[in-house]
Formats: C-alpha cells, structure tokens, sequence
C-alpha cells in the first residue's frame, strides 16, 4: 500500500513545480515587444505574485470551510451551481491542467535542441507518456519523483539567478532601462494584457488545495506550502526576469519564446548555453509532473459527480486516479497538434484568468466564524482586491486580442452545453 498523506515539504513541492514552469522562460518576450521600461516589466511580475499571495491566503480558507479535494470543482458547486462547478473542471481538464502540459512538453523540445538535439513533437509526446507512467503507480512513488525533479528545477534555477547577477552586463546595449517611462507605460493597454502573461507564469500558486485531502494536518500544512512556495516564487521571478533583461538587447528579446537561451548564450557563449538549455528542459518535467497529478484530482473529484466523466473516477488499489491521469496526458498530447505556441498561450491565460475570478469569489460566501487565519471582516477586502485586478486583466486581453478571447470563451460555452446534456442523461436514468 503506497502513503496515503503528504507533508508540507511535498505539497510545497508541488506548488514550486506548478509554477515555475514555461510561462517564466517565455512571458518576457512578449511583454517587452510592447513595454520598454524595467520598472514596470518588474512591476508586472510583482503584482503577479501579489495576486498570487492574495489567491493563497483565499485557497487556504475556502480549503479549511470545505474540506475536500477537488479545489474550484468544490468550491463552485457547492458555494453558486453544480453547472459552475463542472465548468472549472470543463476548463482545467482541457485549458487548465492539459494546455499547460503540452506548452511545457514543446518548451522542453525547444530548449533541448538548443543542445544540439534535433528532437521534434514525437518526443514532446513520449516525455508526456513517461512522466504519466511514474504517476501512476502510488503516492509515494509520485512523491520521490516530484521532490526529486522540483529539488533540479530550485537548484538550477537559483544557479542562474546567482550567475546573471554576479556578473556584469555581457552587452552594451541591454535592455535595462530605469527612467520614469514606467508611469506611462502601467496605463497602456498592453500592460494589462502582459499581466495575463504574468498571471499564467503564477498559475499553480492553488495547486496544493487540490488535493487537500492527501495532505496530512491540512490546516496547518496547506497554507505553509501555499505561502512558502508563492514567496519563493515570487522573488525568484523578479530575479530571473532582471537577469534576463540585464543580459541581452531589448531587440533580441521582443516576441521570442526562448528569451533565457538569447540572454545565457551572450554571457556563457554558445557552447555554455548548451548546457543551459538542457536544463531548462530538464527541469519542466517537474511541471509537467505536477498538472499530471494535480489535474487527475481535479478531474477525479469532477467525474465521480458527473455521469459523462463517471468512468475517471476509479482509482487503482494506491487510490491514485489513473485513468483521470492518463485522459489528461492524451488530452495534452492532442493539444500539442493544435495552434501556434502563443495562440494557446493566450487563450490558455485568458480563460484561466476567468476561472480564477469565479473561484476566488467563492470566498464572500465564508462566514466571518468560519475564517482561520485572517479572523476578522478585514479578510473579505483580499477578494475585492483580486476580481478587480483580474476583471481589469480580462476587459483588456478581450479588447486587445478579441480572437484568442472568443475561441477561449467557445471553450467555456462549450463546457456548459456539455454539462446540460450529462443533466439530461441523469434525468433519464433516474
């Protein structure tokens, strides 16, 4: 019998790998195509994580009320309609969790060829397929291969921070820029359109109330990973970020997707980025670990109320959902056949962005009683904080990229027509 509870070192884990993932080694290429200043790219990445930690504190006690994996599926459904609930899981079976494998599988391609690999989108597919047949065994297996993986992702990333930072500028002309632009720059357009960028980078910072009831003494272990790992994460970002801006030209950077390939081939040289992007690559199989096991629960907790989906709820003999796990993994590998890089990027953020507004409002429905870490009525302001920025957010990736936003509410319509037809079906069994 595999380990049935994990303890905040794991669960920690598992935000850390959530988060850092593809969304920090290609946001900054389209965000500087459009922004110059340094003050506010950084500032981008601040408010990112702030919502981020808005969004823990929020998880934690919407977590503590309910008390069931399953996460926005719980929180919705049991707070507004079943027909909300479904639509999370709708949006994280194929948007939330699979979109996010995929773009981390073709991530992971591209960094490996700047090995010198020739490695193509048969390849992407078979890490996808490996990395599922280790989650399916047990707990404790999935645990080992998370810690492991997301132990090379912390100490190389924090390789890289330390090797940007102590070195000096390795172009004349970089694109650090420190001027009062920035206050200009923050009431553009496209500064609400980067953070959608920004806040896709951030997405994972929920991860661990997904599966609150595989964690043992939640109440204090959940929100110790959800704040350690969204701190982490946060100050890493900002350093990562400043690294990248300090070693490359603004032009070199803008529109690309490989911006940590362009910014470490000018300070170590081409045969050092080598091994750069080899471990940029290894380290997104931690990524793809964690949706894997974080969507399969979600997914999980979604088909056992859902007739549609009922055959995803069956867990083997270690209570691991395999067969959640392996809808996802062929739902990413089909995705990896489908649009343009920054397409699915797009829509992936915009929809998900959407989906974090619905959820975090939940929260207005917490008794003050039942709050456990912020005990008074001051707690309720954090939400108010959090759907004004993200209703911001979403108003302007609708009015600036009106195609990426209507295939991502397609998405969404879909989902509910879906879940009036597993109504009917129901109905006619009952």
């Amino acid at each position: 019998m595999g380990k049935l509870k994990i303890g905040w070192k794991t669960a920690t884990a598992l935000v850390i790998s959530n988060m850092i993932g593809t969304g920090v080694f290609t946001s900054l290429g389209y965000q500087i195509g459009d922004l110059n200043n340094t003050y506010a790219i950084l500032l981008l990445w601040l408010i990112g994580g702030f919502l981020a930690l808005i969004g823990a504190f929020i998880y934690s006690e919407l977590a503590s009320k309910f008390k069931e994996s399953g996460g926005d599926y719980i929180y919705l459904s049991r707070t507004y309609h079943p027909a909300l609930g479904y639509l999370s899981s709708w949006i994280s079976l194929f948007v939330g969790f699979s979109a996010p494998i995929s773009l981390a599988a073709l991530a992971m391609i591209k960094y490996t060829n700047g090995f010198g690999l020739n490695l193509g989108k048969e390849h992407a597919i078979g890490i996808i397929f490996i990395v599922a047949i280790f989650q399916s065994f047990s707990l404790n297996l999935s645990s080992k291969f998370q810690n492991v993986f997301t132990i090379i992702k912390v100490i190389f990333i924090l390789l890289l921070i330390g090797l940007g930072v102590f070195f000096a500028p390795s172009v004349s002309n970089n694109a650090i820029l420190f001027d009062h632009s920035w206050r200009h720059e923050m009431v553009l357009p496209a500064f609400a359109t980067s953070l959608v960028y920004v806040t896709f980078a951030y997405t994972g910072w929920n991860s661990a109330s997904y599966i609150v009831g595989e964690i043992d003494r939640p109440k204090i272990n959940l929100p110790r990973a959800l704040f350690i790992g969204v701190i982490f994460v946060t100050i890493t970002y900002v350093l990562l970020n400043f690294v990248f801006l300090k070693h490359a030209t603004a032009e070199s950077l803008a529109f690309q997707e490989d911006v940590a390939n362009i910014s470490f081939s000018n300070l170590l040289g081409t045969k050092g980025v080598k091994w750069v992007s080899l471990l940029i690559a290894l380290q997104l199989v931690a990524t793809i670990s964690g949706y894997l096991w974080i969507g399969s629960r979600l997914t999980q907790a979604m088909a056992k109320e859902n007739k549609l989906w009922n055959f995803m709820a069956k867990s083997n003999q270690n209570k691991v959902p395999v067969r959640a796990i392996w809808v996802h993994a062929l739902i990413s590998i089909g995705l990896i056949f489908t649009g343009d890089f920054e397409v699915i990027f797009t829509y992936t953020s915009f929809v998900l962005q959407i989906l974090a507004t619905l959820a975090v409002s939940t929260a207005f429905f917490i008794k003050p009683a039942e709050l456990t870490i912020i005990k008074s009525k001051c707690f309720y302001i954090l939400p108010t904080l959090f759907l004004l920025f993200s209703s911001y957010i979403c108003y302007f990736v609708l009015m600036q990229k009106p195609k990426e936003s209507l295939f991502g509410l397609g998405i969404i319509l879909l989902g509910l027509i879906l879940f009036f037809f597993d109504q009917r079906i129901k109905n006619n069994q009952a």
